[in-house]
Parts: C-alpha cells; structure tokens; sequence
C-alpha cells in the first residue's frame, strides 16, 4: 500500500565539508555535452538499465542475470561429473576401478563381485558426504536469497519479493538497518537533500559510517506513489570487482546527468540512521561487485591426504616391482618347468599358460599379480578415513566449550575433508572488524588540564600486575591463572600492594569510567573546573550525531558515525552534559551542574563543522554559544593536534603527553582535545574564503577545502585527552595469546584506516610498548602517470631493502619488529617483482598489519603466504569482504557474527566467536592431526603386512597365482576384521586431554613440524609391516612345514596354513593398535578385542558351511583340538609385537617426545602432588614468543618494577576496578 512519509529537516550537505562535495554540475546538466568525455558507451562501459521497467531486461538484447547467488560446488547438472571426477583424483580409486574393470576378464584370480562392490560402496559413501556438505550450503543460500525486500509493483504501490526474485530496473525501499539486496542507485533518502548513511563492514571492514548522496534531480522522488510514471536510463560501466568505482550516466527527463561512486549503495551494505531510502537496482546476483570480488569455491585437500597419494605410488611401484617378480618367474616356470610337470596335462594349456609362448603368458600373469597384490593398496582407507573425519566434524560442531550462549550457534565443519589441517596451520591471516572486535568502546580514562582521571584498570594492567605477582617474571604461572584470579589486592614487593579489585561489567554501555573526582558533579570542586567544563563540552558538541528516542522505553541513544563518539557521548551524559537534540544550525545540550537553578537547556549554534576522515585525522566544529562567544572545539590524534597549538596553549602538554604514553601502554586508544576563541572579524573573513572553495568547482576542490581548514584549525589550546578502551570480542586477548605461545604466526588484513588497525593492534597485543615498528607506504597512489608509479615503486623498494637490513642488523634477541602496510603500497609489493621482498621481511618480523586491503588483496595476500612458504595457512573473517581469502587459504573458517552469512557460506569451519579458534586448533587440530597420521601409517602397515604374505607364498609356490587364504578371508580383513579398531583409534585416540592441550600449547607444534606424518616415520611403520610379514609367513613355513598338527599324524595342508597365518595377522595387527593407543575407553576395549573374537566367531561358522570347502569345519576339528596351532598364534604374535614394543620403550626412556612426558607426570600424580615442577613443565611448553599477552605484560612488568625501585617499600599503590 502506498504510503506518505515525513522526511527529516536536516540537510547535512549544508552541513559537512568532505565528505558530501560530488559533482555540482551534473544537477544542471543540460544534455550530453555534461558528460563529454565521458567513457559510457565505449568497450567496458556498454551496460544499459530502464528504470522502473525490469521486464526489459530478462529477454535479449539485455538478458541480466537474476539475483540469485550460489555458493555451492555442485548443481543437480554438475554434481555426478564433477563428484566422480573428486573421487577418482585419489590415485587408489583410479588404481580399484582399472582392477574392478581386470576382474571381469578370465585373468582375475578373483570373482568380479569380490572387486567391484567394495569401490562401489567406498566411491558411493564418499559422494553422498559431499553432497550432504553441499546441500548444507545450499541451505544456507536459500536463507539469504529468501529474504525480502519492497519493491514497486506498478502504480505507485510497493509490494515485499524475495531478494532472488529482483531484477535489474526495479525500484526498490530500504529501511534502516536493512542489507541492500544488490547494487543499487540511490535516488532518494528520508533527508530532504537526499542523504544517507551506509555501513560498509560487511565490506570493507570500515566501522565508520559512509554518507552517500543522491542527484538533487531525483529528490522529488520521496513517497512511493512518485514512482508510478517514473522512468529513466542508466548507461555505465559493466560488472567488475572495483567497490570504490563507478562511472555512468542517467537520462531524466531529457538531461543527462553524471553518476559516481557517491550514489551507489553496494549489496551486503547497511542503511543506518536514515530512516528509509528509494534506489532502483543497478547490478543484481553475480554481477554485484561484492559478488565480482569472491571466487568460485574451491576444492581443497589436506597435505596428509596428497602425501598420501604419494606413499600409494610408491606401494604401487612396489606392487609393479613384485608383479614384475612373479609374472618373469611364472614365464621361467612355465617354459622349463611345465613340459615336465606331465599331470598338469601341458598339451591342453591355454594362452595363460602356454610352455610355447612364455612371454605371453608371463604378461597375462602379470596382470593377474597386479590384482592378486593389490591389497597392498589399502582400498578401505579412503572410505574409512571418510567415517573418521564425519565423526570427527561431528565432536567439533558438539563441543560445548565452542558454543556461543549470546548467538545460541555452535561451531560447525562444513567440510570434513580438512580436519587434520587444523593440526597444521602455521600462519593465521585474520580480518579485524567483527573478528577481533566487537565495535564497541567504552570510556575508561581521561586526562584533563594535567590531572589524569579514571581509577579502573585496563585489562592489561590488571593483567599485568596479577602476573607480576604472582612471579611471572620468572614465567611460572601461565598467563590463563592471571585472567581466572579474582583476588581484589595483590602484593607486589613486601610491603608494596596493588589494588585491581575483580573485573566488573560496566551497567552502563560505552561507559567503564570510575573517579569520584568528576561524577556526581564533583568536577566543579576541582582546582581547574572551568577547563573541565570545557572539555565536557567539546565531547557533547563535535561530533556528527543524530539522538534518537527509544518510544517504548523512553531512553536516548545515539546513532553515531564511528564508535568512538558514542562512547564520547554517552560519558558526556554521564558527566551531566546529555546531548538531547540536533537541529539543522543547532545543538541543544542539558546541562545538570553549571547553574545553581538544578538541570539547564543551553543551545550552540553550528556555524561550520569540519568533519574526521583518515587525511585530516581530525574534527572541527566551529560554534557560537549563548553567550554570542565563537569558538572552535577541535579533537583528533595527538600528534596532529600537538603541531597546532599556540606557544600558549602548551601549559599541559608534558603531563597529557605522559598521560597519553601510559594510556597507550594499557592499550587504550586516545585522542587529544583542543579549542580556540575566535575574533568575530576573523571568523567572518575565514568563512568568505570558505565558502567560496566549498562551492568551487574543479578537480582541486578538496585541496582548497583542506587549505582553507589549515588557515583556521591552528593556534589551539590544549584542554586534555580521552582514553577508551577499544571493546574485543571476549577472549581476543587470551586467544591470540595462547595461540602465539603454540607457535602461529598472525596477521591482520583489514579494510580499516592504518590508525585503526594500529589501535588493536595494541589492544589484542599484536603490537605493544617497546616493539619497533616499519611502515610500509606510499604518497603515489592516486597518481596515474607512469613515472609517479615508477618512483612510488622504487620508494617502496627501497622501503623494504632499508627494513629488511635493520632487521638483520638488530643484535638484541629480545627485540621485535612489526610491520604495518597501508593498501597503496601493498599494490606494488604483490607485483612479481617485490613480492617475494616483502614476504621475507615479513616473516622476520613478530607481527603483520595489512591496512586498507581490497576483498581481492586480502586473497592476494593469502596466496602469497601460502605458496610463498608452503606451509599450511588458515584465514578467518566475518564478512563478505573476507570470502576471497577464506576462499584462497589452505583453512577457511567463517564467524558467524553481525556481517551477513557470506563468511560462513564460504567457508571450511564457521565459529560464533574468534576465541573459539584457539580451542578449534589447540584442540581438536591436534587431536585430528595425530589420529588421521597415526590411523593412515597404521592402514599401510597393516597392508603391507598382509599383503606381502600373498607374495611370499605366491613365490613358495612357484608363482602359480594361488592365494593362501580363502577368498572371504580376503573381502573381510579390510572391511570387517580390521576396520572398526583402526576407525576407533581415528575417532577417539587422545594423546592428552583437552585440557592438557590448553595448558601446553607447545605440543600444537607436533602437527606443523609433522612430526607424526614425516617420512621418517611413514617408512618405520613400512618397515615395521615388512619385518611382520617376514616374521608371519616364515615362522608358521617353518613350524607347520613337516610338522604333525592332529593326533593322527596328519601335517598341515594349504587351508590350515593359510588360517593360522591368517589368525596370527589378525593377533598382531590388534596387539599392534593396542599398543600404540594411548587413550583406552571401553570402545576401544570392544572394537579391538571384538575384532579378534569377530575372527573366531567368523571362522568357525565359516567352516560349517558347505561352500567353505577346504575350510569345512577347520577350526573346530583340525585347528582348535591343535595345541600346535595356538602356540604358533602366540609365538609369532609376540615376534610381531615385541620390537615394537622396545622401540617405544626405549624412547619413552631416553628421547620422550612432549606428550610421553606429560603422560608419565599425570600417570604418576606429579601435577598434584609437585606442583613446582608441573608449574615449570608448563611454562616450558610455550613457545617463545614477541606478540601476544605474556609479551605485553613482561613488558608492563619491566616497567612495575622499574617503578617499584624507585619507591620506598612502603608505598601503597591503589587501582580500584
């Protein structure tokens, strides 16, 4: 239903200076001659788009894609081409299915069913996991292509469609807090001169709000029933991934006007403090730039599962080798020996065995062998593997631990196949809006003429001193005790206290400050009251806030462009100074202490504001106040605020500059405070020369802009500085913590300003106090010409060299460099040429900060990394901006937050939380690592071990091709026999606990040092299966050989070999497992010692039926009644097992790995009953580390205790929390 609106008065491109200049022209545009020059129409440019008439444009010539998006791998189309093309890259597949076609065929010493069931069922089993992780993708799709969005029907009536359902030219309302359902031109907003502001995290990262503006000639298009004879044509640029680009044309009403990026509103962006907006839709489903920027979802495979095709080639050159054996001695049989052998009845043989054509034959037989040895190639492993990793994914998404109360999500693998890469991971590449952060600050502390406020800790401090304390210098409490501590006072020194009192949620949000000294009005006792005043005020007045009132509760809240002045806000009103209202000239503040008549309404009259962007680093706001005095209230970085103050406004700048320093150390991000009086007859001539280069036209218009603001934001008095304390997600701290002292390389790829990603830098404690910093820039972006570009390159070049000879030159152990390189300069260092500089420069340094990175740099960046070092890399993000790298990375994983489920669809593992990562690989990384190594080297062992023994007594019988055991021996050993304890030893084998693997993060580094999947070990298990079918075929040859085995004196014939050797397989095998189990529940009891009985229960059911043949009752008539038979199955179980078990023995004795030493302390109860030296082992197992919390807070704890000397022992030091 149509529908009138009230539009809001405030016109805020009267107001602003930067941020809302366009194109003044392209109002009064009076036809093509307004946009000549113009590349519309050309090659690139050639897309057309008739407003408020979408059926055009889903037929030809136009034909534009819908809106529908897909994530997916498969389609019902693609899904049986493409899924078997997956399962048959794994060279053991391709390896069965060449043997199962062979087995149709005379040659195949086995019937066809025995070959081709099995990778039926293996192949069949592992398509239906992939499209079972499919469809849940494609679930996830339907969830955002299903939701709804106005669009106009006709006649000026709007109706709610789904967003796949829109199509290109229609025009479409968005409310506040709405996504954009696609790439949209603005038309018109709930402003009158047709602002809006937009939320590009989901984007670019950015936390500040973006303000686009429409054409003033599509303002009149504000109600929905202006929209029923509505038309026009859009001629721009084709679909392309530029999010910061846009160049076209709209034709209305006859004129042709200029478009630029200022009036495109990008899907996955959010409207916010504007009340609704009209926009017609531009770029729809896969053209939408944000859909240009990802890529088609890849197929990824972990390093285990491609070093082990590797290991399957190299059993099957041995499998050739032997086959090669066995056909040449068949050929030499057949043609000396076979003549001979008159009862074979050789003037009969077929081509298979013909004395007259030996060569022939022996080809023949060596097909055969490939067949006959092919249980070297492990065909249950694939499949097996496959069931390990499904219940693997399954403990993960029901880990309690990685449940999100807040959200109700818990963490999910949306692809199994890469569970062991979580063991592996080497670099962390990480996006910070949404990842780190929460976008929430609270303010903590503030400094104010001189005299610094705030007596509640910052988390480092508490952190800090609680180690402190409790002897961390000496590094024997881990860092985890300090944040579980709830201690309110502490003891530094003998005599010396430390007051941090318990952390406490702040009721208040945004609002942590603690000091009697300002609350309650108490401001207006102290000795510098009136520069208080001042301060209060400019936190209440500069700013670009909108007050809304909730109208259920009555509560005001502010819809602030950054977080920052939200919490400037919210402590102005806590101070007594509540911004209440806003209008287009004015300010209206409540102030509650500065008059004795109780609570006053005082209003500021806005003559300029001069806003922050990342150039300036800076706002201005020039007013008059009620008592006709102009003033000008400046904030902004220290640094730019400090270089403008007058020689007599630099009375407090020693003490707020020490302030700042000690703020900075408790990794609170600051910002200084200034003012400046100004004369009436200065004032009036600056805004002349201001308002003629606010209205100027020509490609030099900000540069006068700038120009113009430098000449009045100078000569500033210092009033004081703020400290908020940037909110993380909880446990960032801790998480990347932990994760550093595990070994992990982190950086941070963000679209955020350098200042930005530098501030949590420090918070998160990538970056602190001491650390030396390289800043990787340059000024020539923006230029196109190409000598700028060839000396900006050379610039950066050299950037690098000087870097990276500092680096090398640096003496001192302890010292760390971090670096931090804004986007510009990353352009040039991801070229061919300088890539590889970079990367080296940025491994030695202890932290990388990527800033201003497009969604495709983000990819870039990873991709470097990844193939840079070849080591496993691991990405995480939130939103859609981070998909490329999530995609790029060996490891995606996508946190479920506030950004859109873009993250999450693309990615491999999806978290609610950042600090569930730690638990994600400390973890279950570990865990998956070791079981999948240690199951797949068991796998090859247990091969070797029986399929060598079909060779042994191939040969023993003159290469005849005559297997020893019975046909179902063979189809049971891999499928029944000896699956479920291999599958058990995958799901649930635990080296340590949980909380062990928390305690120790060191042991993570098992996984990237491959310690359980190196050839080393790889051919030790080989060997140890070669030694067990040695021991296995020649000790039962030699036993049973001319040896009675009945009563009656009947020696033993090819069925009751084959079944004891068989039998004794079995016994080692299941011994072999048990021993190298190092975490028994009564699943594991069950599955092995089950797995013997199956054997048993098998073989004598087995031998009641008739078709078993020479098998027929062998176990309850030949074998059992033998004491022969089971002192052979013990004497070589124990042949087969005892080496193994020196082996472990000895190392656990002389050379324990990490793990064989914590066992042995919980074994032995030393964690309780010696607490020092469980203590020391802990700390021992912590990689050494520059970044993280343990590195700040030793930091922090250098400088307590350089304090400390200087004080007498008797001091009392008091930080209440």
């Amino acid at each position: 239903m149509a529908r009138a609106r009230k539009r809001d008065r405030l016109r805020w491109s009267k107001l602003y200076t930067f941020s809302c200049f366009g194109h003044p022209h392209t109002d009064e545009a009076a036809g093509p001659a307004a946009v000549s020059g113009s590349p519309v129409g050309g090659p690139g440019f050639s897309r057309i788009v008739h407003c408020n008439n979408s059926i055009l444009h889903r037929r030809k010539p136009l034909k534009y894609p819908t809106n529908y998006i897909s994530t997916t791998k498969y389609n019902v189309l693609t899904f049986l081409p493409k899924a078997i093309f997956e399962q048959f890259r794994r060279v053991a597949n391709l390896y069965f299915l060449l043997t199962a076609i062979l087995s149709l065929t005379p040659v195949c010493p086995f019937s066809p069913v025995s070959m081709i069931a099995p990778l039926a069922f293996v192949v069949g089993l592992s398509m239906i996991k992939e499209a079972l992780e499919d469809w849940r993708r494609f679930m996830q799709d339907m969830k955002v292509n299903s939701r709804k969005v106005s669009v106009h029907k006709g006649e000026g009536e709007f109706e709610f469609r789904h967003w796949e359902d829109l199509c290109v030219g229609d025009v479409v309302r968005v409310e506040k807090d709405q996504f954009f359902p696609a790439d949209l031109l603005l038309l018109s907003s709930s402003y009158e001169d047709g602002i809006c502001y937009v939320e590009t995290m989901n984007l670019d990262g950015e936390t500040n709000l973006k303000l686009k503006r429409s054409l003033e000639v599509t303002l009149p298009l504000e109600e929905d029933e202006t929209f029923k004879d509505f038309r026009g044509i859009i001629r721009c640029e084709d679909p392309n991934a530029s999010l910061y680009t846009f160049i076209g044309n709209l034709e209305y009403e006859r004129q042709v006007y200029a478009l630029d990026p200022s009036q495109i509103l990008l899907r996955d962006s959010k409207l916010r403090n504007t009340a609704f907006i009209y926009a017609v839709v531009v770029f729809t489903g896969h053209d939408s730039k944000v859909m240009q920027n990802s890529t088609e979802s890849p197929s990824k495979r972990s390093r285990i599962e491609k070093k082990m095709d590797l290991i399957i080639y190299i059993l099957f050159t041995v499998l050739v080798l032997i086959s090669l054996i066995s056909s040449i001695g068949f050929a030499v049989r057949i043609k000396l020996d076979l003549p001979r052998w008159w009862y074979l009845q050789p003037q009969n043989s077929n081509k298979l065995d013909d004395p007259t054509r030996p060569a022939l034959s022996g080809i023949f037989h060596l097909i055969t062998a490939l067949i006959l040895y092919g249980y070297l190639i492990p065909i249950s492993l694939y499949v097996s593997i496959e069931v390990v990793k499904v219940a693997q994914a399954h403990f993960i998404n029901q880990d309690i631990h990685m449940f999100d109360e807040e959200t109700g999500n818990t963490a999910q693998a949306r692809t199994s196949n890469l569970n062991e890469e979580l063991g592996q991971v080497h670099t962390i590449l990480s996006d910070k809006t949404g990842t780190l952060t929460c976008n929430q600050m609270d303010f903590l502390k503030c400094s104010i003429a001189g005299v610094s406020y705030g007596v509640r800790a910052s988390e480092v401090e508490r952190a800090a001193a609680k180690q402190m304390a409790s002897g961390a210098a000496d590094h024997d409490n881990p860092v985890e005790d300090v944040w579980e501590s709830n201690e309110d006072e502490i003891q530094l020194v003998e005599g010396v206290t430390f007051s941090v009192g318990k952390t406490q949620k702040s009721s208040i949000k945004g609002f942590s400050f603690q000091d009697d000294r300002l609350m309650q009005g108490h401001w207006t006792n102290e000795p510098n009251s009136s520069t208080i005043l001042l301060f209060f005020r400019i936190l209440a007045i500069c700013h670009t806030a909108i007050p809304e009132v909730n109208e259920a509760t009555g509560a005001l809240t502010y819809e602030a462009e950054s977080p920052d002045e939200g919490a400037f806000l919210v402590a102005a009103r806590e101070f007594g100074f509540e911004f209440f209202k806003r209008t287009q000239a004015s300010v209206f503040l409540k102030e509650k202490y500065t008059s004795s008549n109780g609570t006053t309404e005082r209003e500021f009259k806005i003559l300029n504001l001069l806003e922050f962007n990342s150039k300036r680093k800076r706002m201005t706001v020039i007013m008059r106040d009620e008592d006709n005095r102009i003033v000008l209230l400046c904030k902004g970085a220290d640094t730019i605020i400090f270089d403008r103050l007058a020689k007599n406004g630099r009375l407090y700048e020693p003490d707020t500059t020490k302030h700042l320093n000690e703020y900075g150390e408790a990794g609170l991000r600051t910002l200084a405070l200034s003012y400046r009086m100004l004369e009436e007859s200065e004032y009036e001539s600056w805004n002349a020369e201001f308002l003629k280069a606010k209205t100027s036209i020509g490609p030099d218009r900000e540069l006068q802009l700038e120009r113009v603001a430098d000449l009045i934001e100078k000569e500033l008095i210092l009033v004081g500085a703020t400290a908020v304390e940037d909110k993380l997600q909880t446990g960032v701290p801790q998480c990347i913590d932990r994760l550093a002292q595990a070994g992990l390389k982190i950086w941070v790829l963000t679209g955020d300003k350098m200042e930005t990603a530098i501030n949590i830098g420090y918070a998160c404690s990538l970056l602190r106090q001491g650390m030396k910093q390289i800043s990787l820039s340059t000024t020539a972006g923006d230029q196109v010409a190409q000598d700028a570009q060839k000396a900006a390159k050379e610039s950066l070049m050299l950037q690098i060299a000087n870097a990276s000879q500092m680096v090398k030159l640096e003496k001192d152990p302890d010292a760390a460099f971090a670096l931090v390189i804004d986007g510009k300069a990353l352009t040039f260092a991801l070229e061919d040429d300088m890539k590889h500089m970079f990367l080296n420069l940025a491994v030695e340094c202890a932290s990388v900060i990527c800033c201003r990175v497009s969604p495709r740099q983000k990819a870039l960046v990873t991709r470097l990394v990844k193939e840079g070092l070849g080591k496993t890399t691991l990405a995480v993000g939130d939103g859609a901006n981070d998909v490329g790298m999530i995609q790029e990375a060996d490891i995606g994983v996508g946190i479920s937050g506030v950004e859109g489920m873009q993250a999450v669809m693309a990615s491999d593992f999806s978290i609610s939380q950042f600090r569930f990562l730690e638990r994600l690989l400390v973890v279950h990384g570990h865990w998956c690592y070791k079981r999948i190594a240690q199951m797949i080297c068991y796998f090859f062992y247990k091969n070797i071990t029986f399929g060598l023994t079909i060779f042994y007594f191939e040969a023993f019988a003159g290469f005849s091709g005559q297997s020893v055991y019975d046909d179902w021996f063979m189809l049971l050993f891999n499928v029944v026999l000896t699956s479920l304890p291999v599958i058990s030893l995958g799901v649930f084998e635990q080296d340590v606990s949980a909380e062990i693997c928390l305690q120790f993060p060191a042991l993570y580094q098992q996984g990237p040092n491959n310690l359980f999947f190196d050839w080393y070990r790889i051919l030790g298990w080989m060997a140890n299966g070669l030694y067990s079918s040695l021991a296995i075929f020649f000790l039962n040859i030699c036993i049973f050989y001319d040896q009675a085995i009945r009563s009656g004196g009947q020696t033993a014939d090819m069925a009751s070999v084959g079944t004891t050797m068989f039998s004794c397989i079995i016994w080692a095998v299941n011994i072999q497992i048990a021993l190298t189990m190092s975490h028994f529940t009564w699943i594991q009891h069950l599955f092995v010692w089950g797995s013997i009985g199956t054997w048993y229960v098998f073989i004598i059911t087995y031998g009641m039926a008739l078709k078993s043949r020479d098998n027929f009752q062998i176990m309850t008539e030949v074998l059992g009644p033998a004491p022969i038979y089971w002192a052979a199955t013990l004497l070589v179980t124990a042949a087969c097992n005892i080496p193994y078990l020196i082996h472990i023995s000895y190392q656990r004795s002389c050379n324990p790995l990490d793990h064989h030493v914590i066992q042995e302390i919980k074994y032995l109860r030393k964690d309780v009953e010696d607490e020092t030296m469980w203590k020391r082992e802990r700390s021992k197992a912590r990689q050494r580390t520059k970044i993280g919390f343990t590195a700040r807070v030793d930091a922090k704890i250098k400088q307590l205790k350089g304090r400390l000397h200087k004080k007498s022992p008797s001091l009392t030091i008091h930080t209440v929390a």
